[in-house]
């Protein structure tokens, strides 16, 4: 399972038995690069941290103010190329906050400048979007006409504001308080253009925040949402392998607040208890910030930690298939014991 961030991909080939189709890409900051995406027949499924994630870059190259989605549309055209018809997109993880601009240039829209001040044929970045005079969509690749976009993303942030994509994501990406404003004003600017040119007000759907603005751009280009865990239980059959399940398995690295507004263990445990309500849901995470008041909320019947305690933060990552394995097989032991004791 996953839930549209990293992952997703390689989880839905394996699934169906699609494949892994590597690709030259430019990074966040417009540098030469590799990135995969995965490709199930007419269906191709796009991580876009995988060309400009924030995991990408070295801290000192972690520069939201200058950084470019232009690298997803290179993904996007080489998923075209290989005859997507369909495009499943997982927003999340990016160093950028240019609210997808560098996607629309590199997909063929036009950025137009005050008399030619900066070079058209430039990915822009945040800190050229406060000159934008206007964005021209009619010379976008015509195959976009005819491929139906679905984002997979969980974040409902807006656009702008207390809760837009500058000021909750912006730290996170490298941003000081004084950058903040900047690429708050920039982003303002550009929803003004955009939305001229495309003629559809995106600035406050739901998700238009997410990956920095990215998703504004992408339902600029008539793209939907839907939570991501949600996709991919349909995507890999989920239901169907829940059918008559007496114990459902399932995790992620942290289980915590943000489990709570659907990330994978939360959607498995809804699902499962849809298809057998009396089924046993557990979860198993590196770290757990859930108590078992809030997991059982969500349907999580049993949380538990593998990281045995003390364990520094390194050695955890380390050995974290080694610990998994070992929690599996107590949690396992342990409700076997209850059982034959009943």
């Amino acid at each position: 399972m996953a839930d549209g961030g990293e992952g997703t991909a390689a989880t839905i080939a394996r699934a169906q038995g699609g494949r892994m189709v590597r690709v030259p890409v430019r990074d966040a900051l417009g540098r030469p690069s590799q990135a995969e995406f995965a490709l199930v027949r007419g269906l191709a499924i796009i991580e876009v941290a995988t060309a400009v994630g924030l995991a990408q870059l070295d801290p000192e190259d972690r520069l939201p103010l200058r950084a470019t989605t232009v690298g997803v549309a290179d993904l996007v055209l080489a998923a075209l190329d290989h005859g997507a018809t369909r495009l499943l997109i997982g927003l999340g993880g990016t160093a950028t906050n240019d609210g997808g601009a560098g996607l629309l240039a590199g997909l063929g829209a036009r950025l137009i400048y005050p008399q030619a001040q900066i070079n058209d044929d430039r990915p822009p970045t945040p800190e050229d979007l406060s000159q934008l005079v206007a964005v021209e969509l009619d010379g976008l690749d015509s195959r976009l006409g005819s491929v139906e976009m679905e984002l997979a993303c969980d974040v409902t942030n807006v656009l702008l504001g207390p809760e837009g994509a500058s000021r909750v994501f912006g730290p996170q990406k490298g941003a000081s308080p004084v950058d903040v404003e900047v690429l708050e004003a920039a982003m303002g600017h550009w929803a003004d253009v955009l939305e001229a040119g495309a003629h559809v007000r995106v600035r406050d759907i739901p998700g238009a925040g997410a990956a920095g603005g990215l998703g504004a751009a992408f339902f600029a280009l008539g793209a939907v949402r839907r939570a991501g865990v949600e996709i991919v239980a349909e995507e890999v059959g989920l239901a169907a392998a829940l059918a008559g399940a007496d114990l459902v398995l399932t995790g992620e690295g942290s289980i915590d607040s943000q489990t709570l507004g659907g990330k994978t263990p939360h959607g498995v445990a809804q699902l499962a208890k849809v298809q057998v309500p009396a089924v046993r849901v557990c979860a198993f995470g590196g770290r757990v910030e859930l108590g078992p008041k809030e997991g059982g909320a969500v349907g999580l019947d049993q949380v538990v930690c593998i990281t045995p305690s003390g364990m520094p933060l390194a050695q955890a990552l380390e050995r974290a298939a080694e610990n998994l394995a070992s929690a599996v097989a107590t949690t396992l032991a342990s409700a076997v014991a209850t059982t034959l004791t009943q």
